[in-house]
């Protein structure tokens, strides 16, 4: 009887869900696209007040803000934000806090401490570049690259993502797809080309071992840094070892799709698909498409979500879409607008002026460590922003 009534509880709960998004799902895209532009405008100049000098934002919890050091690996991903508002608004006070960012975070060019480089300084400098092509900041991102590849472990065939500390030997993150994001443009842009080569070496590795059959992708491997040896398959975020932790999926899926983008080799299309249907088939993807923390975590439907999974998982698909056609482009494309449409509700969406300025809310950084649980998280952010000009480039 208990359980028929968790199922009961279970079905109801989807039910409403489904009929929230429904309600939401009306309003004309390009009328939301502008209106949360709008709105972003606002509330990051609510944001920007709340940033220490030398520091940058990351979190808002229990009613006070939360940035950190420089060399954080979410450093960049506030100027990013800010040059995609500036690039869809053309506000000249945005540009000028945009820039004021970049000058706060531009001595990381130098810094090899972790693998974080490209969230670092790509998302940043990279959207500055692109926006104004001023040459300072395309020579900021060749010496990122160049710090970043001093990184490379040829005995691994991989970057090496943390340090070696009393948990792992030579870890490598599924998070680290997103670096090579940096080190392929730096090679097409002037810089040498090993940083490409060094992308390619390391997707090639990780597609061999990250991946189990259905494809989804374990957290964390580490290598024993002689020989090559895998010595762990585990976890650092996740629920467990063998558990699919959502933003990790996402990563994977952005950095295959991204990495197509690059070198358009087939084989990392066809990764990207797979990863890309083995979370949108998941049975315990929730109605509205916003992923619980972990495909696995226990308590489901009751456990926490993570808006910047569904964020960063939305942009990607968006991008996969234009590699796509049919059946699989109209899916991928569908499933991102219900996600676009769910973080735009009232379920994930802060009020003006509160959530500390930043724009999403219900996010998850690391459940297991007890770290960012239920919080704003600027990645979500600034996915959310990316998505919301990718649909507008691409689909309007």
């Amino acid at each position: 009887m208990i359980i028929k009534r968790i199922k009961l509880i279970t079905v109801l709960i989807t039910i409403a869900t489904s009929y929230s998004f429904a309600q939401t799902q009306r309003k004309p895209m390009n009328q939301l696209i502008n209106e949360e532009f709008k709105f972003a405008l606002e509330q990051y100049k609510v944001l920007a007040k709340n940033i220490p000098a030398g520091k940058t934002p990351q979190s808002f919890a229990n009613g006070k803000p939360v940035n950190q050091d420089i060399k954080w690996w979410c450093s960049g991903f506030y100027s990013g934000s800010l040059w995609y508002l500036y690039e869809e608004t053309k506000d000249a006070s945005i540009k000028l806090e945009a820039e004021k960012a970049l000058k706060v975070i531009e001595p990381n060019q130098t810094y090899t401490g972790n693998h974080d480089l490209g969230f670092m300084m790509y998302c940043s400098f990279g959207n500055a570049y692109r926006l104004t092509s001023e040459p300072a900041y395309k020579a900021v991102i060749q010496r990122s690259a160049a710090s970043l590849a001093t990184r490379y472990r040829p005995n691994i065939k991989s970057i090496q993502s943390w340090n070696k500390n009393k948990y792992w030997d030579c870890p490598v993150i599924i998070d680290n797809m997103m670096n090579l994001e940096m080190m392929n443009w730096a090679s097409e842009n002037g810089g040498s080309p090993k940083y490409k080569e060094i992308a390619v070496t390391h997707a090639n590795t990780t597609l061999k071992n990250h991946f189990r059959p259905d494809l989804s992708s374990y957290h964390v491997i580490d290598y024993n840094p002689e020989t090559g040896a895998i010595k762990r398959k585990a976890t650092w975020q996740g629920a467990a070892d063998c558990s699919a932790w959502s933003r990790g999926q996402g990563w994977a899926l952005y950095g295959y799709t991204m990495m197509y983008r690059f070198t358009k080799d087939e084989t990392y299309l066809k990764q990207a698909k797979g990863i890309a249907h083995f979370i949108l088939n998941h049975p315990n993807l929730p109605a509205d498409k916003i992923p619980f923390w972990d495909f696995d975590a226990p308590g489901i439907p009751y456990a926490k979500r993570d808006a910047s999974a569904g964020a960063l998982i939305a942009s990607a698909l968006l991008e996969l879409g234009q590699y796509t056609s049919g059946s699989e482009k109209a899916e991928f494309k569908s499933v991102a607008e219900t996600m676009i449409f769910s973080l735009a509700s009232p379920s994930y969406h802060a009020k003006l002026g509160e959530n500390g300025g930043f724009l999403l809310m219900h996010s998850t950084g690391a459940y297991p460590l007890n770290s960012e649980i239920d919080v704003p998280l600027v990645y979500a952010d600034y996915y959310y922003l990316e998505a919301l000009l990718r649909y507008k480039k691409w689909y309007l």
